[in-house]
């Protein structure tokens, strides 16, 4: 089969699912598959599949018909100009998120110390701890997750940006505490910056996500608990334990939750800073712990 008739295939089967947007999508997956760019296919439409090439194609069609996002069939997501692999281990890495990062890049510049000190709670795939160690040259992180496997994918993403030697990964559960999984001393639990995109899905809400995010993307890297809130509850008591005096904590959060998470946060951190994302909803809380 000829490259025109297969994007023609995978269009209409795509379309059939109520794909929205099906033939971006179809010419995508033949891309991965014949390991060209776009143009390739629209100046070579004439070419002739191998026939290892149209499975190829065609079962990938398939799993995008099944829901299966886009980014995990790839497994690569761009994020803050750099290239992540993503896995359905991790959470796929949002333009969101970029708000978040770009907010303590801003933050960061305005710091007069030789070395900035950061700890990203819930790392996932290391889009944050990643961006931040590549954008931040004197920058130290420590990148924290519950998950094993998560945290062998943001090595993996460390190591693809040059960035590994300045993450130290470190696994654990923000709910036993950090004094128990940072390393001890005087200085080596101390932060500049504390940044989490914490799960914050109230799980009563996990059912009515849209199939690809509830049956694809980890559970684990949703579920805030019953009003979707319990990270920020902990990582704002524990964080304040760990930061250096004038240190700041920055979350993302949940559309509508921006004001209960500045409520959490008022009794530990002054100087509150609500964040709009690009849609205009408030997605950054930041705040200097009360030392």
């Amino acid at each position: 089969m000829i490259i025109r008739d297969a994007l023609l295939e995978g269009l209409d089967f795509l379309r059939s699912v109520g794909n929205e947007a099906p033939a971006i999508e179809a010419g995508v997956l033949l891309c991965h598959v014949l390991k060209c760019h776009k143009t390739f296919i629209y100046a070579h439409d004439d070419y002739k599949l191998s026939e290892i090439e149209y499975q190829k194609y065609w079962e990938l069609i398939l799993k995008r018909a099944q829901g299966k996002p886009l980014q995990y069939i790839m497994e690569h997501q761009e994020f803050m100009g750099l290239n992540f692999k993503v896995t359905p281990e991790v959470l796929i890495p949002r333009q969101d998120t970029e708000i978040l990062v770009e907010s303590i890049l801003d933050y960061a510049s305005d710091l007069k110390d030789d070395s900035i000190d950061i700890l990203d709670i819930g790392t996932g795939s290391g889009c944050i701890s990643v961006s931040l160690a590549y954008y931040l040259k004197n920058s130290k992180v420590k990148a924290l997750d519950i998950n094993l496997k998560s945290l062998e994918i943001a090595k993996f993403n460390a190591q693809k940006n040059s960035v590994l030697n300045r993450i130290d990964f470190i696994c654990g559960d923000i709910f036993t505490g950090l004094k128990n999984i940072l390393t001890s001393g005087e200085n080596n639990n101390l932060f500049d910056v504390i940044v989490s995109n914490p799960p914050y899905i109230a799980s009563h809400e996990i059912d009515i996500l849209e199939k690809q995010v509830r049956e694809f993307e980890p559970s684990i890297a949703l579920d805030g608990g019953m009003d979707g809130l319990d990270f920020y509850r902990a990582i704002s008591k524990e964080g304040a334990l760990f930061l250096k005096e004038q240190g700041l904590l920055a979350f993302e959060v949940g559309i509508y939750q921006a004001e209960e998470v500045c409520s959490i946060m008022e009794e530990r951190y002054k100087d509150l800073k609500i964040i709009k994302d690009l849609s205009g909803i408030d997605r950054v809380i930041m705040g200097t712990v009360r030392k």
